[in-house]
């Protein structure tokens, strides 16, 4: 009588495991694979860039018109130090994946 119970228990404790794991796949959904960057973010080289074209600016304009050249330079400054930052960013950025599911 006793091996006929302990099969009764393994079959029960097998049949609820395996309920389990199929009501939990069931509620995920489908898994599906996402690749995640970090995101560096260019706001040093806009500002070195604009810092350093607004001196540059007020330096190479005439004595005049020092103020436009510094605003100009700068402004020249900030987009190049920018888009630099930017190309930087997408050769030093770190990547990986992760696994998400879908309902």
């Amino acid at each position: 009588m006793r091996a006929h119970t302990k099969a009764i228990l393994v079959a029960l404790t097998l049949g609820f495991t395996a309920s389990s794991v199929a009501a939990t796949a069931a509620e995920r959904g489908t898994r599906y694979r996402v690749t995640v960057c970090d995101k560096v973010k260019g706001k040093n080289g806009t500002v070195i860039g604009g810092l350093t074209g607004g001196t540059l600016g007020a330096a190479v304009a005439g004595n005049g018109s020092r103020t436009e050249g510094a605003i100009l330079g700068g402004v020249i400054g900030a987009v190049a130090g920018n888009q630099i930052a930017k190309s930087n960013e997408k050769k030093h950025r770190k990547c990986h994946y992760e696994y998400r599911y879908r309902r």
